[in-house]
Order: structure tokens, then C-alpha cells, then sequence
């Protein structure tokens, strides 16, 4: 037995079972590792952003981390993004960074670079293996640190620590201390708030967006009269049968209207909300000056017992919540041009029970999310961070998780641009999802902040960074060169009749939208 072994028994002991690699020189004691572990899945992604962001699709939707094999310091950085984006959405990641041996580093070789640097910003953890001996200790404390802070934690291995011997063990799970809820004194102090006869909102995020908590939430809701807000988080429990909850807007000055009357905020999950950026006269905190901010935890508290309990304190238990009714009946179906407001009424219309929506459509998708509380209950996972190029990856990790339940991918083609490798992936794995690309040339969501900052006449150079165009990009070409069947749509009745298709047949389709 060697390092690397030991490594693999202690992530599968403790439930890890699924590992998204990069590899190169420095980690082939690790694959050969891997290679005598077959209980381990091993997924290869032909671009590391496409393996940090699978592995938060799948944490999101697995309920606990998967590994990631990286290429030492330049691996790791061409993963940062995505891993920033998992850091954005609280999920567990435990990262694998491959090293050169303890005596080469000091030789300086071209690969080289300081990769504890590199890790911390995007990391809750970071640690180094010294020698195989010290393997299991490190691996357990990067495991418990991942779960229990709900975040990344990014381990570097050296490979004559992978490659010495290391001591046959019994392995057991280690012991990750449970959740704490919300203190007493501060549940008391939202009870109050709840009682007073305020205008008081209730901002939800992280798991306080699952089925469950909504539930206690909309009751808490029903007995006070609160409204419920939600934050942008890795996964969102909605649609019909569920508890109606209104997302703070995206825009500034929509979110700050929208919470403007309220005099208390209650916070679930994540701090108070906040502007994806500064605009010239706007605020950056959306709440109103006056308004009172009580914090009952981050995604490290047992948010649902901590809803419990403030439900328990103003004796709401019996309350009925308001939820989302089933609409997806009557939606007529689109006719006319293809057009997002089009895309989002044909996808409301033919949405499976209990899918998985992926969704990095930026500006393209905003339609579809209007109508999603009265289409079939479904997840959904969003782009937690802003940072680009998650979408496909997304995909990738969160079918892997759940290959029962049908995946949809709301794609903008700029962003998808940043990780198309991830197809590949998916044609590799036979993964049952549908990509649906809003094919508009363009990165739109630059186009409007140009206009939000008052500029709405675009020149040469700004066209040139701006437009997606000369040439144009072909999606179908890409997505069949990678082993994804494909098909364009240009009017609406093609893309009913290819989501149509898509949506009954198992395995990766990509669809075209020429919007």
C-alpha cells in the first residue's frame, strides 16, 4: 500500500465515491490508485473548469463532496473560477492537487508555482501532505472541514508522499460535528421582530431553500404576516406544491423597489443581500437605510431546525403556507417568433415531474423563471458567483448525481463558450440531459450593463469585445464533434419539435435556439 492508496480508502470510507480528474505526471500514483479502486468513479473532464464546476453540480444535488484531481498549480488555476462559483454556493468539494516531489521543489522545475497561493481565495481549507504517513490525517481533516463549513477544501500531494509506503489500517468514517442552529437569543430576537407588527421580510438561501425548511418558512410566513424573499443559491426546491417565495431581483433598482417597504429583514442561510455591483447613485446593501437586519446563520447552521424553532416560538406550527399552484395546463402554446419569452413558455409547458434545471441563460432565462412556480416541482441550480462558464459543468455533476432525474441546461452561448469541453463529458458518460442554447451572438449581459452605466450607442471597439459574430458560432457543428447529437431551431415550432424528441429519449441532446 502506498499514499495514494490510503488516500482513495479514506474518501471512499467516508462516503466519497466520485472523482472528476484532470491528471498529469505529478498524480499518476493517485490514477493508478484510482485504477485499483473500482468503486471509485472516475470522470474525466478535458479542461479543469469543467472539473471544479461538475464537482459543485454534483455536491448540490448529492448532498456531499466529490473529489477533484488536479495538475499542480496551473491545473488548479485554470479550475479557479468555478471553484470560486462552489465557494458562492457553500457546496463541499474536496480538490486533490497533485505536486512535485518534496525534494524537487527545491530545483525550481518549469512547473513550479506556489499552489497553497493559489488555493486560499476560492478555499475554506487548505492543506499539504508531508509523507504517506500523514495521508489519512490530512484527508480526514479535509473532508471534515469541507462538510461541516459547507465549502472547498483543497489538499496538495506530493507524489513521493502519493508513491512512499503507507501502513495497512481498519478505516472508519470520521466523526463531523453536527450543525449548531441559531442561538437562542437571536431566535428570540427574530420572534419579536415577527410579533411587532412590522413590515418584516424573510430572506432565504442555501438549504433553507429546500422543500422541508420553505415549508416552516411559509408557515412562519402564514402567522405573521412576513413576506418570503429568496437569494441566489446552489439549489432552489420550487414549482408547483411548494411555498410561494419571491427572488430579490437581479437588477438594482428592481431589488431595491421590491424591498423597500420593509422595516425588518429576518436572514436565512446568507448576510443581507447585496448589489452584483456598484452603479453610479446606487446602493450597495438592497435593504433600506432603516431597516433592522437579523442574522440567523450561514450555510453552516441547521437552517431547517433553526426555522423550526422560530416557528415553534411564535406558535405558528399549525399555519397553512401559500403555495405555488399548478399552471402548467394552461399555458397555451407558443406561436410566433423564437424568442426567450417563446423558449420559456414551450419549456413551462412540457416540463417533466421532479427535472433539474441548470441554469446559466443570464438574460435569455428570465422568462422561463417567471413562469417556473406553477410548472412541475424541479431544482434548480444557478450561477451562485458570476463567474462564467458553469453551466455545461453544472450539467455534468448534477446528472452524474441524480441519473433518475432528467436534466434541463439553460445555456447562454457566450458563457458556454468558456467550457464547451464539458460536452464531451457528457457524450463520455451518457449523461440524460438537454442543453438548450440561446444562440443570440452576443454577450447580452455586457451589452446591458453597458446601458445600466448610460452608454447606448456602441462603437467598433465595443462591438468587437461585445458581439459573438465574424464568424458566427456553430453549436450543432461543436456539439456533434464532441458526441452530442444536435439540432438548430429557428422558429418556435422547431424547437417544441426537438425538446419534444429531446425530452423523451434518454441521454445528451443539444438544441440551437437561433434566438
Amino acid at each position: 500500500m502506498n499514499g495514494a492508496d490510503k488516500l482513495c480508502d479514506v474518501l471512499l470510507v467516508n462516503g466519497v465515491d466520485v472523482c472528476f480528474a484532470n491528471p498529469g505526471t505529478s498524480e499518476m500514483h493517485f490514477v493508478a490508485a484510482l485504477d485499483r479502486k473500482p468503486e471509485m468513479r472516475c470522470v474525466l473532464g478535458l479542461f479543469e473548469g469543467v472539473v471544479t464546476g461538475a464537482a459543485d453540480g454534483y455536491a448540490r444535488m448529492a448532498d456531499k463532496p466529490a473529489a477533484t484531481l488536479l495538475h499542480l498549480g496551473p491545473g488548479l488555476a485554470n479550475g479557479l473560477a468555478n471553484l470560486h462559483n462552489a465557494r458562492r454556493a457553500d457546496t463541499p468539494v474536496i480538490n486533490v492537487v497533485g505536486d512535485h516531489a518534496t525534494y524537487h521543489v527545491q530545483y525550481d522545475a518549469p512547473l513550479t508555482s506556489d499552489i497553497e497561493s493559489l488555493a486560499r481565495p476560492m478555499s475554506q481549507w487548505v492543506g499539504r501532505v508531508e509523507t504517506a504517513s500523514a495521508v489519512r490525517r490530512v484527508t480526514e481533516e479535509a473532508y471534515v472541514a469541507s462538510v461541516s463549513r459547507r465549502g472547498v477544501s483543497t489538499m496538495i500531494l506530493p507524489a513521493d508522499a502519493a508513491w512512499g509506503d503507507a501502513e495497512p489500517e481498519d478505516l472508519t468514517p470520521v466523526e463531523v460535528p453536527a450543525a449548531a442552529t441559531s442561538s437562542p437569543e437571536k431566535i428570540r430576537e427574530a420572534a419579536a421582530a415577527l410579533k411587532s407588527g412590522k413590515r418584516v421580510a424573510i430572506i432565504l438561501a442555501g438549504k433553507a431553500l429546500r422543500k422541508e425548511a420553505l415549508e416552516i418558512a411559509g408557515k412562519i410566513a402564514a402567522a405573521s404576516g412576513a413576506e418570503l424573499f429568496s437569494q441566489q443559491s446552489d439549489r432552489h426546491e420550487r414549482g408547483a406544491g411548494r411555498v410561494a417565495i419571491r427572488p430579490v431581483p437581479y437588477p438594482v433598482g428592481m431589488a431595491v423597489a421590491a424591498l423597500a417597504e420593509f422595516e425588518i429583514a429576518i436572514c436565512l442561510g446568507k448576510g443581507v443581500p447585496v448589489a452584483f455591483f456598484a452603479y453610479p447613485g446606487m446602493p450597495s446593501q438592497l435593504l433600506p437605510a432603516q431597516c433592522k437586519a437579523i442574522e440567523l446563520g450561514g450555510a453552516e447552521t441547521n437552517l431547517l431546525e433553526t426555522l423550526e424553532l422560530l416557528c415553534s416560538e411564535i406558535g405558528a406550527s399549525s399555519a397553512k403556507p401559500a403555495l405555488n399552484r399548478l399552471t402548467q395546463g394552461e399555458l397555451e402554446e407558443p406561436t410566433g417568433d423564437l424568442t426567450p419569452d417563446s423558449i420559456g413558455r414551450a419549456l413551462a409547458r412540457r416540463m417533466p415531474e421532479n427535472a433539474i434545471i441548470c441554469d446559466e441563460a443570464i438574460t435569455s432565462g428570465r422568462a422561463f423563471g417567471q413562469l417556473a412556480p406553477g410548472i412541475q416541482p424541479h431544482d434548480h441550480l444557478s450561477l451562485t458567483g458570476g463567474a462564467i462558464g458553469i453551466g455545461i459543468p453544472l450539467s455534468v455533476g448534477a446528472a452524474l448525481a441524480r441519473p433518475d432525474q432528467k436534466v434541463i441546461l439553460l445555456q447562454a452561448d457566450g458563457s458556454g463558450m468558456y467550457t464547451v469541453q464539458g460536452l464531451w463529458t457528457q457524450a463520455r458518460e451518457n449523461l440524460d440531459v438537454v442543453t438548450i442554447v440561446y444562440s443570440n451572438r452576443s454577450y447580452a449581459i455586457l451589452q446591458g450593463e453597458m446601458r445600466n452605466v448610460g452608454v447606448n450607442q456602441f462603437g467598433k471597439n465595443a462591438r468587437a469585445m461585445l458581439d459573438l459574430d465574424r464568424p458566427d458560432l456553430d453549436w450543432c457543428l461543436m456539439a456533434r464533434g464532441m458526441g452530442v447529437e444536435a439540432g438548430r431551431a429557428t422558429t418556435i415550432d422547431e424547437f417544441s419539435r426537438l425538446l419534444d424528441a429531446a425530452l423523451s429519449n434518454k441521454g445528451p441532446f443539444l438544441i440551437e435556439a437561433m434566438i
